[in-house]
């Protein structure tokens, strides 16, 4: 098996914890089950929020969600210049036999023109 990498990314109504929890677990989902992934195969998780975004931790929505065995790591996102604001970033470190052309990276919301060159399938 190789381990490889799955992106997402979401934009967030309002920093609450409701909703980045809400955001954050609605992209997890998306990701899981366009990729058929199972918790057991997750070598780890990387979580980037915007500044704009610090009522909790976006890690929580995978904790939530069972992935209790999994590392998880949060961080802020670097901030640019007319950067999308209050967004949610993941990096889904997968151990899998998926060849990189059919890993589906997900991103939703207005996080989709981070990368309109994948959004197309979605």
């Amino acid at each position: 098996m190789t381990c490889r990498g799955v992106r997402g990314a979401i934009s967030v109504q309002d920093d609450s914890e409701e909703a980045i929890i809400a955001a954050t677990r609605r992209l997890l989902e998306q990701i899981v089950a366009a990729n058929d992934i199972r918790a057991e195969n997750v070598a780890g998780v990387v979580f980037t929020a915007t500044p704009d975004l610090s009522a909790t931790y976006p890690a929580r929505a995978a904790r939530q969600m069972g992935w209790n065995h999994v590392p998880l790591l949060c961080s802020q996102e670097m901030v640019v210049i007319d950067g999308l604001p209050r967004c949610v970033r993941v990096l889904v470190l997968w151990n899998t036999e998926c060849a990189p052309e059919h890993i589906q990276h997900i991103y939703l919301d207005d996080a989709r023109v981070l990368r309109p060159d994948l959004t197309t399938r979605h």
